[in-house]
C-alpha cells in the first residue's frame, strides 16, 4: 500500500480575488511558464463574469457542475482488466474540472482564449458545454461498470 502523501504544494490564493481556485485555473491556462499572460486571460474573464454576478461563485458553480464524483479505474484481476468505478478525492475532482474546461476552451479553434474560456465557464455554470458533458459520461462509464465495485479495495 502506497503511503500517505504528507506535503503537497499548493498554490497560494490570487492577488485580485484571494482564492485558490482562481490560482489554480491561472496554473492550468499557463502555457510554457508564461504565468502573466495566463494571469491576463483569466483575470479578464473574471471581469467579464462580474456582469453576470459574483464571479467567485459563477466560477465555483461552474466547476462544481464540471467535476465528476466517481470516476472509472483499470483494476487486474486474475488475467482480466476490469473497469472498477471508484469515489474521487476532493482535490482529484477540483484538477478534474478545471481541466476539463480549460481543454474544452483550449479545442474551440478561431477564437481568443479569453473568449473561449469565458464561453465555457458560463457554459458549465448553466450544466452545458464539453466539460459537463465529459463528467456525464464518466458518471455513465462508472454507472455501467458498477458490477465490478466489489473489486474495489
Amino acid at each position: 500500500m502506497r503511503r500517505p502523501v504528507k506535503n503537497r504544494m499548493q498554490p497560494g490564493p490570487d492577488n485580485v480575488y484571494g482564492s485558490v481556485k482562481v490560482s489554480k485555473l491561472i496554473n492550468y491556462v499557463m502555457e510554457r511558464g508564461k504565468k502573466d499572460t495566463a494571469t491576463k486571460i483569466v483575470y479578464k474573464v473574471m471581469e467579464e463574469l462580474k456582469k453576470d454576478g459574483d464571479p467567485l461563485v459563477i466560477l465555483e458553480e461552474a466547476l462544481d457542475k464540471a467535476s465528476p464524483s466517481v470516476e472509472v479505474r483499470s483494476r487486474r484481476v486474475g488475467g482480466a482488466n476490469y473497469q472498477v468505478p471508484r469515489e474521487v478525492r476532493p482535490e482529484r475532482r477540483l484538477a478534474l474540472g478545471l481541466r476539463w474546461i480549460v481543454q474544452a476552451a483550449e479545442g474551440t479553434k478561431g477564437k481568443p482564449m479569453h473568449e473561449s474560456l469565458l464561453a465555457e465557464i458560463r457554459a458549465a455554470h448553466k450544466g452545458e458545454g464539453s466539460a459537463v458533458t465529459k463528467k456525464e459520461t464518466t458518471h455513465k462509464m462508472a454507472e455501467a461498470n458498477k458490477a465490478f465495485a466489489h473489486f474495489a479495495w
